[in-house]
């Protein structure tokens, strides 16, 4: 804040026209850029130098050399004894880019529509000996706008009546290469704009005037001037400043203005511009090219190794496992130390550890539950914790990544849901048939990592990911929503509530989901919860497990977004939040489990009766069922092939700013040894998961916020790259066997289903695809100015995100489907992605527009 006093104004202007005149060279020589000016920056002041002596004989002749003070219309006011009153001015310079016609699609759209409509006046005499506020009222009045709105754009465009200046201006200014703290401005031309909240629509009006007009302190020679007029709720891109951006870009260029000002009529000057516009397209393409050379030799190099070499490497024995220990082996010693020194370093790893231990600890419990359910009890919930304890500290210490985290999912359950069926149809042992289809996975994912199959990820592109992210996240709430309904059917919809005798459930169910729901925990067939033994009316119960399984993802997400709020500080905004997991499961498990005790709950099952480790028994299998077995494997190890490499995608993306790299290959290859492992003991698969991985990544990183023309963004400064949270975690988890039945039985199933939802709520943070189909409800003037929307026409935005959820249906047609034999197509239809990304979505969006969308560069 600072007095804007007569004096400072003309020091200024002589020192502008001193250096003006004596430290620039021609115009070639100087560089361009575009200056924002806040208030004051175009004031007429005609007659400077005579009121600077008046005012300094004044002061000179004042006794007290003060004034008066007085306080009316609610402000307080300076008067001196010759009646000037004393303001304050505030002026704000920002430098603005110059706009971007090649790469972003709404300039050239913007100037061929409003030179249609625009109020164009050249040469007009009224306007000659006009002030910049005197310019605006007579522009106004050529917009033949209601006088509300002019009145409204007035007190807008203008910031006071006793300081009459225009608020808000866009000039260019020139500075040399060698010394860019020098600069001049460019006085030939002023564009000013405003948004006006009860504008319809956008308005411009330019005005070339006869002779070069004195206008202020920095526009001596205007003459070009130009009007540009927004509503208030507009798309980002679309607003005031970004279309007044695009206009100025144009009148840069003192070759187009100098033919400006030479054209005779209106339809000539539009021509030209819009002939500018069009060729500064061309232009922009073309230097971008000649700039970019190296880059974009780069990515033709990339191209070239992902469609030809890297395809005769899939051939190359083991080429990529050296690779990857060539990459990996250096930073071994690092991985740990990297988890102990550094600021904020041990706070977060403490708090990713408890992170990852319930983030584990608990679907290990639910999935353990399921598999007891699905296999009679072969596998139960001890076996999946002992088997994710081995798991996650043979990768944690022999894992290229790190940050990957090995978890039992609901496809893994699903094909052991499959194996037992097919030892009951066919009278198999079960521990030799899974075991068999164990180590037949096991054998072609070796051959995977041998043969370079990895490779295949390069093809594999952002929306691909996004799109398994996306499912990841509904099957979580799929899970959740199930195991709801199926309370609700047993307790608060079974027949002793209602007073009715009907012993089918099936014919109690009132929805077409909830029926689908239901039959998920059956054994692939259409069968029903039979309700031959008594049922008791327990309403409560199910209300108390959605309360829970609810209030649960509330207080996880409510703490996890507490570091956005304004309490506390930032540092214990910031702690808080990373135990937003543990807090929100010990807060509802002591609540469901003491103060709700009197609610009969029903705990999870667990039977320590079975031994933990079962040796498969493979001479107990015939040749035709070992055949069998292969074909299981085969669909099997493609699942875990491409969930394995999807998620170390995920957490390997550029946005993460990991420094170490990858190793799909190797991790691939221990993957191989560690299914053989837990096959052959009769433990549970697993395999890296989503969204397990990426929050695992991004708990350990250093996040900023950052603001871009209102838009508020958060990038990854940098992520500790350590094993010591895997490590710590699971050898919690494997000391939480002590801890079964009691106390882990304390945690009700509602809030294992809780942390489901939350995780698949905080893993759609940063998922486009899902901000794309928000756009979808969201009006325009809150689209986020993000790369893709300045880039991308709306309508092809749109596109894309339809082919992205087509792809995202057929993967829940198959996921999802209730009969078990016809999700083992599953691994297919994920694999399919890749070639429908490559080969149908270029066939319907350009391939300019799929840089831009699908890149993993924003």
């Amino acid at each position: 804040m600072k007095v804007i006093t007569e004096e400072a104004v003309e020091s200024i202007r002589c020192y502008q026209t001193e250096h003006s005149s004596s430290q620039f060279g021609s115009p070639s020589h100087n560089a361009m850029s575009l200056n924002t000016i806040g208030n004051g920056s175009c004031r007429s002041s005609p007659s400077i130098i005579n009121r600077k002596h008046q005012r300094l004989t004044n002061v000179e002749n004042r006794s007290d050399g003060g004034g008066i003070w007085s306080f009316h219309d609610n402000k307080w006011h300076l008067t001196f004894d010759d009646g000037e009153e004393v303001n304050l001015l505030y002026s704000k310079q920002e430098v603005l880019p110059l706009q971007d016609f090649d790469g972003e699609v709404r300039p050239t759209i913007d100037v061929e529509q409003f030179l249609e409509q625009c109020v164009l006046l050249l040469d007009d005499e009224a306007a000659q000996t006009s002030t910049p506020v005197d310019l605006v009222d007579l522009l106004l009045g050529k917009m033949d706008l209601p006088v509300a709105v002019v009145e409204e754009a007035k007190t807008i465009l203008v910031t006071h009546d006793i300081v009459p200046s225009l608020a808000k201006t866009i000039q260019a200014t020139y500075s040399t290469r060698d010394n860019v703290n020098i600069f001049d401005y460019d006085e030939s031309w002023l564009c000013t704009m405003g948004d006006i909240p009860s504008l319809a629509q956008r308005r411009i009006a330019i005005m070339r005037l006869k002779h070069p007009t004195n206008m202020g302190e920095t526009c001596h020679d205007v003459q070009l001037f130009v009007l540009i007029l927004c509503p208030g709720k507009e798309k980002g891109t679309k607003n005031g400043l970004e279309t007044s951006r695009t206009f100025a870009t144009l009148l840069a260029d003192v070759n187009l203005r100098r033919q400006l000002l030479e054209v005779t009529n209106e339809e000539e000057f539009k021509e030209l511009v819009l002939k500018r516009a069009k060729e500064l397209v061309i232009v922009q393409q073309q230097s971008r090219s000649s700039v970019h050379i190296k880059v974009d030799s780069l990515q033709s190099i990339n191209e070239t190794s992902c469609n030809k070499k890297k395809v005769k490497k899939f051939c190359q024995f083991g080429q990529g496992i050296r690779e990857d220990l060539c990459r990996r082996l250096p930073h071994y010693l690092s991985d740990y130390v990297d988890g102990i020194i550094g600021p904020k370093t041990p706070q977060k790893v403490m708090s990713t550890t408890f992170f990852l231990y319930f983030a584990c600890l608990l679907p290990a419990i639910a999935f353990g539950v399921l598999n007891d359910h699905n296999t009679n009890g072969k596998i139960g919930v001890r076996k999946v914790i002992v088997g994710q304890t081995i798991g996650g500290l043979f990768f944690a210490f022999f894992g290229g990544q790190p940050l990957l985290i090995m978890l039992t999912t609901a496809p893994l359950a699903l094909y052991i849901k499959v194996i037992s069926s097919i030892c009951d149809d066919f009278e198999l042992d079960f521990y030799a048939m899974y075991g068999c289809v164990g180590l037949w996975c096991a054998f072609f994912l070796l051959l995977f990592s041998l043969f370079n199959v990895s490779r295949l990820m390069c093809w594999c592109t952002r929306s691909t990911e996004e799109i398994f992210g996306l499912f990841i996240s509904i099957a979580f709430c799929v899970d959740a929503f199930r195991d709801t309904a199926k309370n609700f059917q047993k307790n608060y919809s079974s027949p002793q509530c209602r007073n009715d005798n009907i012993g089918d459930v099936e014919r109690n169910v009132n929805s077409t989901l909830t029926y689908y729901l239901l039959n998920q925990t059956q054994n692939g067939h259409h069968d029903v919860i039979a309700t031959d033994e008594p049922v008791e009316c327990n309403q409560a119960t199910s209300v108390l497990f959605l309360f829970l399984m609810l209030g649960t993802v509330w207080v996880g997400v409510f703490i996890f977004n507490f570091k956005k709020t304004p309490f506390l500080s930032t540092g214990k905004r910031e702690a808080l939040a990373d135990y937003a997991l543990p807090i929100a499961v010990l807060t509802m498990s002591f609540v469901g489990s003491f103060l709700f005790q009197d609610v009969k709950a029903e705990p999870f099952r667990y039977d320590d009766s079975d031994s933990v480790f079962t040796v498969t028994p493979l001479e107990r299998l015939s040749g035709l069922a070992i055949a069998g077995a292969m074909g299981l494997g085969f669909a099997l190890s493609l699942l875990i092939l491409m969930d394995q490499n999807i998620s170390s995608a995920m957490v390997n993306t550029p946005l993460n700013n990991l420094k170490k790299g990858p190793a799909y290959h190797w991790d691939l290859f221990v993957m191989a040894i560690l299914t053989a492992a837990l096959s052959a003991v009769g433990l549970p698969w697993m395999h890296a998961l989503v969204p397990h991985s990426p929050l695992h990544a991004r708990a350990l990183a250093d996040v900023e916020e950052r603001v871009h023309q209102g838009h508020v963004y958060q990038i990854i400064v940098r992520v500790r790259e350590t094993r010591l949270t895997v490590l710590f975690s699971h050898i919690l988890i494997g000391l939480s066997i002590l801890l079964l039945p009691y106390p882990l039985a304390y945690i009700p199933p509602a809030v294992l289903n809780g942390l489901f939802l939350y995780v698949a709520i905080t893993g759609l943070g940063g998922n486009q695809m899902f901000e794309r189909i928000m756009l979808f409800f969201t009006e325009q003037s809150a689209y986020p100015p993000n790369h893709y929307i300045r880039r991308v026409p709306q309508r092809k935005i749109h596109q894309f995100t339809g082919c992205q959820l087509a792809q995202l249906l057929l993967m829940c047609l198959f996921g999802f489907v209730p009969w078990p034999y016809m999700k083992m197509v599953f691994p297919v239809i994920l694999l399919s992605l890749l070639p429908i990304r490559h080969l149908v979505v270029p066939r319907l969006i350009e391939r300019r527009f799929l840089k831009a969308l699908d890149s993993s560069e924003h």
